[in-house]
């Protein structure tokens, strides 16, 4: 399977040879200054997890926090210079980063918003910089620094006040039309709640794959990563979208990972692996959008099927990774149906509403527990201003409702409220 997928990357490259586009993009560079841009980016997130009676990290007998609560204000400063002009651009990005703490206190901290103290305080504030230099030929670009990544190997995640940062090297090539190539090496991560040069424990990574668009209606995608002392990856994607009428449309989505876990990684003293895929399908129809998806892990360790987290909180490009869960313990299945609403074709641009249902079965617990299980039900709406001093600001709640059993034994209700609004100052 491998070695098809690499000869389908392979066979495109050849073909889209007679595809080099007549202006690069570094022949139209506009200059280091005329082509800058600055933009502040801020988020206001309230979040709370009510764990119910046995609190995260209880035990049957034991209970742990039954109840997190969190509210502040992100600040997110990019600014990212033009490419000098000549055959080699020449650039800067630079990173800014200040988290404010607007409500928590002891006993009520934990969910990933702030970095907690000893004491089992939130701190009242915590902040990050940084900067990357980059460099431009024709459609490539090499850019060595901190900065945000957003691959199916190595993705710094975003869902909490402030994003994950990345230190490392990453080129990206576009020199073939439909044609993206990525090769990459990271050193450093720093989470989403901390302010550490590398609080996640990365020691090293290494990536390399791409995305070839065949039609404007069929994609796909395949990379390979190597985490030193941890363990090696393949990831797999197939998008095809079908127009079936005016109004309608049906998409088609594949994804898949291939993991192979080192010994000193498992703790098992031996190496293991996993492989996880969903499939997803959308009708859309004007207004309304419904999926279904099927989600399957295939072995693990532990009770760990598919492993994320030390290459980036958001490497999990899959159906059924929601809010709260990702339905990926070992050997489990999982289903999903969703619903989307978008109100602009009833006369109110802007707003949107989401619900779906997933449930996991066949989970692998150990100790003769293989059919432990989960579900969630997801809501949630959002509204986006679209003219007027506040076009833009984003309001947005979301609501979670979680359960499972045998073993897993963590329900809860998962709610935050989300204001976010781009400010451009350049």
């Amino acid at each position: 399977m491998k070695v098809m997928k690499w000869s389908v990357i392979a066979v495109a490259v050849a073909a889209g040879t007679s595809q080099m586009a007549l202006a690069s993009s570094q022949s139209e560079s506009e200059g280091f200054v005329e082509g800058s841009s600055l933009t502040i980016f801020n988020r206001n997130m309230y979040m709370n997890r009510d764990f119910r009676d046995n609190g995260n990290g209880g035990t049957a007998t034991q209970n742990g926090q039954s109840y997190r609560e969190e509210w502040g204000h992100g600040f997110i400063g990019t600014f990212e210079s033009g490419f000098t002009q000549g055959t080699i651009g020449v650039g800067v990005d630079a990173i800014g980063l200040l988290g404010v703490k607007l409500d928590s206190g002891r006993g009520r901290a934990g969910n990933g918003l702030f970095p907690v103290d000893a004491d089992g305080r939130a701190r009242d504030d915590y902040s990050e910089a940084g900067a990357a230099v980059k460099f431009r030929v024709s459609d490539t670009v090499l850019k060595y620094g901190t900065q945000f990544v957003a691959l199916p190997v190595f993705s710094t995640d975003d869902a909490r006040l402030l994003p994950e940062t990345a230190r490392g090297g990453l080129i990206t090539s576009s020199e073939i039309d439909g044609l993206e190539l990525n090769l990459g090496r990271f050193t450093a991560l720093s989470g989403k709640s901390q302010t550490g040069h590398d609080s996640e424990g990365l020691e090293e990574i290494n990536l390399i794959g791409g995305t070839y668009a065949f039609t404007d209606n069929l994609s796909t995608s395949l990379y390979y990563s190597d985490v030193k002392d941890a363990f090696e990856k393949i990831y797999g994607n197939a998008n095809y979208n079908m127009a079936l009428a005016d109004d309608q449309s049906l998409a088609f989505d594949f994804n898949i990972y291939k993991t192979d876990y080192d010994a000193e990684f498992t703790g098992t003293g031996q190496d293991e692996d996993n492989t996880i895929w969903s499939l997803a399908t959308t009708y859309s129809l004007g207004a309304h959008s419904f999926t279904a998806a099927y989600q399957k892990s295939h072995g693990g360790f532990n009770t760990n099927g598919y492993v994320y987290g030390i290459d980036g909180g958001g490497t999990v490009w899959l159906g059924n990774s929601v809010q709260y869960s990702d339905f990926f313990y070992e050997d489990e299945q999982s289903w999903q149906v969703r619903y989307d609403l978008d109100m602009a074709a009833y006369g109110v641009s802007g707003l949107s509403f989401m619900t779906r249902y997933i449930e996991g079965s066949n989970i692998n617990m150990g100790a003769g527990n293989a059919d432990a299980e989960e579900t969630e039900w997801d809501i949630e709406a959002k509204y986006v201003f679209q003219e007027g001093p506040a076009k833009d600001l984003s309001l947005r709640v979301r609501q979670a409702f979680y359960q499972a059993t045998n073993g897993l034994d963590n329900d809860l209700s998962d709610t935050r409220l989300i204001i976010e609004y781009p400010l451009s100052i350049l």
